[in-house]
């Protein structure tokens, strides 16, 4: 659909060409009869006035007349409507841009371009027909078209724009393929209303027959290859919904585990029998020894920053190699995911044989540092913030180092890490941290402290869902103590030093590492704590996702998590080193608010804990009549811990009071409102405790920093 103001406005051009629109500036007339005087005069200066959405220097670059140039009324005629057109692509239908002219006293010209931006347009709502298997919200989440929010103003993507939405009804084919709708066609219309300034988008979706994958084989021409091994890694299981993704990724992975068997020539096809009666497709996937290929020659363009190594090396093949197309795939997911480049087009040519390839890997480099201040607030912390440095490709050799200081009411925070992700080439990746932490002494806190240490760590990946780190360390910390007739645990000033060693594995198997729906997250860590100590810690933690209805966006989690110290030297475990068990164990209690504590007057001291154990369900959903844009989502869940009060830390002979042990379990239930913010997830959660010992210290609301853990 062409909109009558850019019809007025094409005609406009056209006659401003053709000298029938006069427009007339203070000292020399722009638009109609031009002398041959006015045709030789120079451009002194171009300005602008008005202009809010564009810079002055965005907009000079859209305009042809600029200084020391030649002054023609017809450029500054194109000129105009280039600027325009650049309004409209961003919304603003009623822009209307003016121009005029000043003589300078060197007898050139100054060119000042007036606009008048008017109010940008809107998506005032977004509508499907014919979406019978997928419901409206589950279609927009896919689209990168938003409906006008009270976010918009901010993320900027409620303009209407024929190239988004040619992307948009590909997003919502794609989507409907990969859930059993091969046939699937999509149209959409949009249509403006002038008294609303806005658009109406309208989808219509044939969405065709449902289809599942029924028997699934393999055929192969290649004695000995292993296709037990083939079946392994295939995604289209019988009954379940046709998926293109699925049938893609099991022909990649497929021609990818011949390549690990020898087979490095080797040609993946799926053969589809379409049984229209049962809405089922047969699968064979035909297994060959493909053209015998080499790799000539790998070009690289458009890293202007990142060095080729650092995009070489992401690739299973160098030149000279044999040249497989499930690797050169692979290879470009790998660069894709570093992070470094908003694209990332890898395409094939003839080399100088016919039996040799070129490839060439284009890149679009991103910014990668990140330069931030944040400020919030923790009903645990109180007022907080941050200052930041973040460079996740340091010299353009993809090396991540972060520099930041925090502050809040609880302390204060200085860290310093570097990572190399390529440790002397292998796949290990190798990093040092460094902090300086200073906890000031509060209402619950009965002391203070400074600590200072780093770490050497080293990450290695084991599988494709499992990885290894080993990390070895120090920290010096010394007590601080304001009132130190007040703590009958540490003494002012007593120097607390540890070493420390150990390892952490993680399994993620999630689908989204940001926002999961289906998968499983755990880690297990184990160190030893030496020098003031002699303690064994151990940490498990694990989340499952999965959906409780398809496509729905409601997701449930369940979520465990296990601690435990043991004491190799028999004198105890300390409070320092202790656990401190508290909302990210169970909601509804305070920071250091449950487990054994001292007899010490009315507010008796906190020691930690020595083992502790959580279980914790919860369902997540969309809000009802919340467009998806604003990141806005709800949750109830239940949860449920138990703290040791039998083997508690060193007590140096003072008593515990029993009520805060008189409970070993703790339970509770609530609510929850999350926010995807531009400054980090948040999340508001509102609890009622269900189950507590008489000392513990509860709250109903608390806001956090939501992680999945």
């Amino acid at each position: 659909m062409i909109h009558p103001t850019k019809l007025m406005r094409g005609a406009f051009l056209a006659l401003a060409i053709l000298g029938a629109a006069p427009l007339a500036g203070p000292s020399i007339p722009l638009l109609g009869a031009v002398t041959a005087q006015a045709q030789e005069q120079l451009v002194g200066a171009v300005l602008f006035e008005g202009n809010r959405r564009f810079s002055d220097n965005q907009l000079l670059a859209m305009v042809d007349v600029s200084a020391s140039g030649i002054f023609t009324q017809q450029r500054v005629a194109a000129d105009i409507e280039s600027i325009r057109q650049a309004y409209d692509r961003d919304g603003f239908l009623s822009v209307s841009v003016t121009a005029r002219t000043e003589a300078t006293s060197d007898g050139r010209v100054r060119v000042i371009f007036t606009v008048n931006e008017g109010n940008r347009a809107g998506i005032a709502a977004i509508n499907f027909t014919g979406n019978n298997a997928f419901g409206a919200n589950s279609l927009k989440s896919t689209m990168l078209t938003k409906e006008t929010g009270i976010l918009s103003w901010l993320f900027k993507d409620d303009g209407y724009d024929e190239r988004k939405l040619a992307v948009d009804r590909e997003r919502i084919r794609l989507y409907y393929a990969n859930r059993g709708y091969p046939d699937v066609q999509v149209t959409s219309v949009g249509e403006y209303d002038a008294s609303k300034n806005a658009y109406f988008i309208n989808f219509t979706i044939n969405e065709g027959q449902k289809y599942a994958f029924s028997n699934v084989g393999i055929e192969t021409s290649i004695a000995g290859l292993n296709t037990d091994a083939l079946t392994g890694v295939v995604q289209t299981g019988k009954g379940s919904a046709y998926s293109a993704s699925d049938l893609q990724a099991s022909i990649e992975d497929m021609a990818y585990e011949a390549t690990v068997q020898g087979y490095s020539f080797v040609d993946v096809r799926a053969r589809l029998d379409r049984d229209v009666t049962n809405g089922t497709f047969n699968v064979t996937y035909l297994v060959d020894e493909g053209a015998r290929l080499y790799v000539e020659r790998i070009n690289i363009t458009g890293n202007t920053k990142t060095r080729d190594f650092v995009i070489r090396r992401e690739l299973e093949f160098a030149e000279g190699d044999p040249f497989n197309r499930a690797l050169v795939v692979r290879g470009r997911e790998h660069i894709n995911d570093l992070g470094f480049f908003s694209a990332v087009d890898v395409t094939t040519g003839p080399g100088s044989a016919p039996d040799k390839v070129v490839v060439n890997i284009a890149v679009t480099e991103t910014s990668t540092g990140e330069y931030g201040a944040t400020a919030g607030y923790s009903t645990t912390d109180g007022v907080l913030g941050e200052v930041s440095l973040t460079e996740r490709n340091f010299l353009g050799r993809g090396q991540y180092l972060r520099a930041a200081i925090g502050a809040s009411q609880a302390g204060r925070t200085f860290d310093f890490s570097f990572t190399e992700p390529r440790f002397m080439g292998l796949k290990v990746s190798a990093g040092v941290d460094v902090y300086h932490r200073i906890t000031e002494e509060t209402s619950t806190g009965f002391y203070g402290s400074q600590a200072t240490g780093g770490q050497f760590r080293l990450g290695i990946p084991l599988t494709a869902d499992l990885s290894g780190t080993v990390f070895a360390g120090m920290e010096r910390k010394v007590i601080v103590d304001k009132d130190p007739d007040n703590s009958l645990l540490v003494v002012n000033g007593h120097e607390f030093y540890k070493g420390f060693i150990g390892y952490t594995l993680t399994w993620n198997s999630l689908d989204d590492n940001k926002s999961p729906t289906e998968g499983l997250l755990a880690t297990f860590t184990q160190q030893y704590i030496g020098w003031d100590h002699s303690l064994i810690k151990s940490e498990a933690r694990a989340r499952y996702f999965m959906p409780l209805i398809e496509d729905s966006g409601i997701v449930a989690s369940v979520r465990g998590q296990a601690g435990i110290i043991n004491d190799l030297s028999g004198n105890g475990v300390h409070s320092v080193e202790a656990f401190s068990p508290g909302s990210q164990l169970i909601r509804g209690f305070e920071g250091r608010g449950l487990g054994p504590r001292i007899v010490n007057g009315a507010n008796g001291e906190f020691l930690g804990a020595v083992a502790y154990a959580g279980v914790s369900a919860e369902v997540q959903f969309p809000l009802p009549g919340i467009p998806e844009s604003y990141g806005l989502s709800g949750a109830v869940w239940a949860d449920a811990a138990w703290v040791d009060g039998v083997n508690t830390p060193r007590l140096d002979g003072n008593a515990i009071d029993p009520g805060s042990v008189d409970v070993p379990w703790r339970t509770s239930i609530g609510a929850s409102l999350i926010w995807d913010s531009p400054f980090g997830p948040l999340r508001g959660d509102f609890a009622h405790v269900l189950n507590k010992s008489t000392s513990d210290r509860t709250q109903v609301f608390q806001l956090t920093m939501s992680t999945l853990f």
